[in-house]
Order: structure tokens, then C-alpha cells, then sequence
């Protein structure tokens, strides 16, 4: 749904977004090609395998990415927030589908139109390229979680990855917030709903975490949590 256009300099979020990279009037540019968006939560953005004719700034809330499985199932790849930019793909389709976790907002931006734009602001494609590299280290790291760590590991590496979020956005990382559904999280980390539980329980016991409310989860432990992640 399109909602009132606000001014990019008045983005809350400017200096994380794609279009930081612009300066002054150059943002005239973009603004003539944007529209503002907002989902309420749990709405689908995009399916995968639509035509990828949009690109979205996220501006505010969160999103996760999943792919659904032959059988069914549903393996939730990633989750963006603030300042992320979603919809990259590299054919016409997108490569999976995006559903907002909580309501979100977001700059929408035509998929051509966007890039025509990168002849005259070389610095906007850089820009991108280096947000797809970003996106492509995450899956990476994901790898990692899937094949080689515990369940413990792979909690506490999860939370660290919220927590680490947080920091980029200029926010306090002792008090995690966590949007996702105990579903999602064990979506994205290969397990069942019941074994996330049974991991947090284990580590608010050992004093590594503090369990405020089934969104926020209190790092009182960060040393602790960040040697779990390790392995250590």
C-alpha cells in the first residue's frame, strides 16, 4: 500500500540506505522514480519466481525471506531490516518470497527505472553491488549455521546476529529485539520449534540471557553467547 512521500532527507535511516550515496539534488532523482510502501505484518511483499520488477529500501520493521521446499516445508534464508534493500535478482524473477514480520515500510523503486539511473550515478550501482555482496556473505554464514553447529551454537550465534543489527542501526544491543515467531527462527535455523524453546530455557538457566517477554531477550551474558557462537 502507497502511503505519503517524505522527504530523503528527512529518513531517519538515510545514512544506512542505498541512496547515501547521493547528495543533495541528486536525490530529486530518485524521489521521481519512488513511491513509499508499508505491509502490515505477515503480508507478502513478493513470491517467489514473480517478475522482479521491484527493488525496496526497507525503512522501518522487518522482513524474512524463505523458499518453500518440494516436500512442503518452508526454509526461511534470511531476515533484513532497516536500511536493507530487498528484491535483488540476478535473472527477471525473484529468487524467493518476502513477507513482512511486523508491519514495515519501505521506498519502492522500479526495477528498470532504478537502473537507467546508474549511468548518471555510477555511485548508486557501487552501492548496490556491495549491498548484493553483503547479502551473499549472510547466506554464506547461514551455510555454516545449517551444517556445522549445535543447536546451542546456533541460538546463540542467531541472537548475536540480532544483536549485531541493532549496532548497525545505532541502537542498544544489551536488550535483543526478536520480531520472528519462535516458528520462524527455528525455520531459519534447521530446527523444530521445540528445541529453540528448550535452548532458550537452557540458556536463560545459565544466566547467559534474561527472557523479558516472547520479543525481547535480554544478553546479559554477551561474552558468554559469543563464545557458544564460537564453539568455545
Amino acid at each position: 500500500m502507497a502511503v505519503r512521500p517524505q522527504l530523503c532527507e528527512a529518513c531517519s535511516i538515510k545514512d544506512l540506505t542505498f541512496c547515501s550515496s547521493l547528495h543533495g539534488a541528486e536525490h530529486d532523482h530518485l524521489r521521481q522514480i519512488l513511491t513509499h510502501v508499508q505491509f502490515d505484518g505477515h503480508n507478502t511483499i513478493f513470491h517467489e519466481a514473480e517478475d522482479a520488477d521491484y527493488v525496496f529500501n526497507i525503512t522501518s520493521g522487518s522482513v524474512k525471506l524463505y523458499k518453500l521446499l518440494g516436500d512442503g516445508r518452508r526454509q526461511i534464508t534470511g531476515f533484513l531490516f532497516a536500511g536493507d534493500f530487498l528484491g535483488l535478482a540476478l535473472n527477471t524473477n525473484y529468487r524467493y518470497t518476502a513477507e513482512a514480520v511486523e508491519p514495515v515500510t519501505a521506498c519502492r523503486f522500479p526495477r528498470q527505472k532504478l537502473e537507467k539511473l546508474f549511468d548518471n550515478f555510477p555511485q548508486l550501482e557501487k552501492r548496490m553491488l556491495g549491498m548484493a555482496v553483503d547479502e551473499l556473505a549472510a547466506a554464506q554464514d547461514q551455510m555454516l549455521l545449517l551444517g556445522r553447529k549445535t543447536a546451542k551454537e546456533k541460538v546463540a550465534s542467531f541472537l548475536l546476529m540480532l544483536a549485531r543489527r541493532q549496532e548497525h542501526r545505532g541502537e542498544d544491543s544489551d536488550m535483543i529485539s526478536v520480531p520472528m515467531s519462535r516458528s520462524d527462527i527455528a525455520d531459519y535455523l534447521g530446527l523444530t520449534i521445540e528445541t529453540v524453546s528448550r535452548t532458550l530455557t537452557q540458556l536463560r538457566k545459565e544466566a547467559t540471557i534474561s527472557l523479558k517477554d516472547n520479543r525481547h531477550i535480554e544478553a546479559v551474558g554477551r561474552e558468554m553467547l559469543e563464545d557458544l557462537a564460537e564453539g568455545l
